[in-house]
């Protein structure tokens, strides 16, 4: 026992001399929140939008008014015919145009009813969506509030709700996924590129010669790693409630003893990678790009995956990414309990146990 934490002490030793690693394992979290928070954002924010009206009367103005002195909108430009809508976009100089029709507030006046026309720039579809219902939102509440306590024949009155998240914050999709996506690439990375780095220098023959078994050698070379990826839970985390003003819908103790389950499951990943290859530069692509793209496009971060062809959807199921993903929305967002999890976790168990195993069988292997 004492053997193999001397083991241990030795490869914390190495790792806090290594600076450039351990500023990447500090370092990258905390810079990869900032930006998806902040630069990342898929949030609309003070898009430039242009207005076109016949003429500009009071409720034209005032409409006009409530888009400009929202959050999402400001407008930039007064437009007084139909063809300068497509030198505007041409021009970039605005996202979206609203068009009111000809003689907007007579009509809204004395007929009750007037048109308003939502023009969009959808090279990027999703913004324009967004930007549409912002629009729409807006648009609404005035015309409830022109109505009054109008009596109508006929009324609909459409009424819709944003479950977990109403103020539609990209905050509670990204942190998430960040934090997947970083455990990820940071545990199988700095694991398998370590290890690979004993082969290349030519000690790995040194530890394996010493009393301790092939196992405790692999065991005391991740130790290290699963504590830095566990403080890095607790900086994602600190920097989602106190950053980025993202509550913790769930609990807190469930979500660090999964978050625990899912560091040793990219270890593993790191030690299985290692015992395949011998340079560290090819260790390192492999965990970027052979781990980075899969969490990307099959966790369900970047892309729905019911969206998928059926071939992509069945690939996804392999991903362990995925599985922690669902885990961490949730608890975080969706504030439920391991009733509602525990089909997530138990896949997570049986590859974690999958890839230890295999890690070991083929380290024996390779050094016999």
């Amino acid at each position: 026992m004492n053997t193999f934490l001397s083991f241990v002490i030795k490869e914390f030793q190495h790792v806090w001399r290594d600076k450039r690693s351990l500023f990447i394992l500090i370092a990258l979290p905390i810079s990869m929140m900032l930006l998806f928070g902040f630069a990342l954002s898929n949030e609309v924010k003070n898009s430039n939008i242009a207005i076109l009206a016949s003429s500009f009367d009071q409720d034209v103005l005032e409409l006009s008014d409530r888009l400009d002195q929202s959050k999402y909108f400001t407008v930039n430009k007064r437009l007084s015919s139909d063809k300068e809508i497509d030198t505007y976009f041409k021009t970039n100089e605005g996202r979206m145009v609203v068009v009111f029709e000809e003689d907007f507030d007579e009509k809204l006046s004395h007929g009750k009813m007037a048109t308003i026309n939502l023009i969009a720039d959808a090279t990027d579809p999703n913004t324009a969506t967004t930007m549409v219902g912002y629009a729409r939102n807006i648009i609404g509440a005035m015309q409830k509030e022109k109505l009054g306590e109008l009596e109508m024949p006929y009324t609909i009155n459409v009424e819709n709700r944003m479950l977990y998240n109403p103020q539609l914050l990209s905050a509670y999709n990204f942190v998430p996924g960040v934090m997947a996506l970083i455990l990820t690439l940071l545990g199988a990375m700095m694991t398998s590129v370590s290890i690979v780095k004993e082969k290349e220098f030519g000690t790995m023959e040194l530890l394996l010669v010493s009393p301790v078994k092939p196992l405790m050698v692999v065991v005391s070379k991740a130790i290290p790693y699963a504590l830095l990826c566990f403080i890095d839970v607790l900086i994602i985390l600190a920097m989602a409630r106190y950053v980025l003003d993202m509550p913790m819908q769930g609990n807190l103790a469930l979500l660090l003893i999964l978050s625990i389950l899912f560091i040793f499951t990219t270890l593993a990943l790191g030690l299985l990678i290692s015992n395949s290859v011998n340079q560290q530069q090819v260790a390192m692509f492999i965990s970027l790009v052979g781990l980075m793209m899969p969490s990307l496009i099959f966790s369900g971060f970047m892309f729905p995956i019911e969206n998928m062809p059926k071939p992509m959807q069945v690939i996804s199921n392999v991903v362990p990414t995925r599985y922690y993903y669902e885990i961490l929305r949730s608890i975080m967002v969706k504030g439920l309990g391991f009733e509602h999890i525990w089909k997530q976790t138990l896949v997570l168990v049986g590859m974690t146990t999958f890839f230890i195993l295999l890690a070991v069988k083929r380290f024996k292997i390779r050094l016999s």
